[in-house]
C-alpha cells in the first residue's frame, strides 16, 4: 500500500469572500474544520495543514486532531508557496501527494478514498476526479513529481502539471458535486450552507 500525505492548502487570504472564510461557520464547525476532518475519516494516512493567514486562531480551532501543522511565512505570495511548505513538512516515507483545498468541505470522505484506491493500482501517475465530465480537486500526484511541484511559482497549484502530464493521467468518475465546489465568495456561502 502507498503511503498518501494529504496536504491541505489553508494558508490564503480569502479576498474574494472579504472575510477569513474557512473560519466562517459551517454547521457546528468552520469551514476549514469540516474539510480537514473529511480527510481525517479517509484512508489518507497523514494530514498535513498549511496555515499562513490567522494561523493562530485556526491551528488553535484544530484543538487535539491528529494532524501535522506547518506554517507558510510566504502565503501572500500564492498557492505555490503553500505546495512547498506542505511537500517539505510530508512524511518521508510519502509515494502520493494528494492536494486538497481547504474551502472545499463538501467532498465526502468516501470519493477521497476511491481516488486513493485508484492510485494505489498504479497505473498512472496522477489521479483527478471528474463530476460529469469536469476535473476537480483533490488531486493526487506519485512521488516523481515533487521537483516539479516544488517549482511551482506564484498563486498556481498543480493544474499546469497535470495539462503538461496528461498522457500520465487517470481520471475517476465520482458522483460527489463537491469536487467542483469552492466556498469563494458570499454568495457560495450562502448557496452551499449545509441545512
Amino acid at each position: 500500500m502507498c503511503f498518501i500525505s494529504a496536504i491541505i492548502l489553508a494558508a490564503g487570504e480569502s479576498k474574494r469572500m472579504g472575510d477569513t472564510k474557512l473560519l466562517m461557520k459551517w454547521g457546528k464547525v468552520a469551514i476549514f474544520e469540516r474539510t480537514v476532518d473529511n480527510y481525517l475519516t479517509s484512508m489518507a494516512n497523514e494530514v498535513c495543514v498549511i496555515l499562513g493567514d490567522r494561523a493562530a486562531e485556526m491551528e488553535k480551532l484544530l484543538g487535539d486532531r491528529s494532524v501535522m501543522v506547518a506554517l507558510n511565512p510566504a502565503y501572500t505570495k500564492g498557492m505555490s508557496t503553500s505546495i512547498v511548505t506542505g511537500i517539505n513538512a510530508m512524511s518521508p516515507r510519502t509515494e502520493g501527494i494528494m492536494l486538497a483545498l481547504a474551502d472545499q468541505p463538501l467532498i465526502i470522505s468516501r470519493t477521497i478514498d476511491r481516488l486513493i484506491q485508484v492510485f494505489q493500482q498504479k497505473e498512472k501517475g496522477i489521479v483527478v476526479p471528474t463530476y460529469h465530465g469536469q476535473k476537480g480537486n483533490p488531486v493526487i500526484f506519485n512521488i516523481k513529481y515533487r521537483e516539479a511541484l516544488l517549482a511551482l511559482k506564484g498563486d498556481t497549484g498543480g493544474r499546469e502539471i497535470v495539462q503538461r502530464c496528461y498522457t500520465d493521467v487517470r481520471e475517476v468518475p465520482v458522483d460527489d458535486r463537491g469536487i467542483l465546489i469552492d466556498i469563494d465568495t458570499p454568495d457560495d456561502y450562502r448557496r452551499q450552507q449545509p441545512g
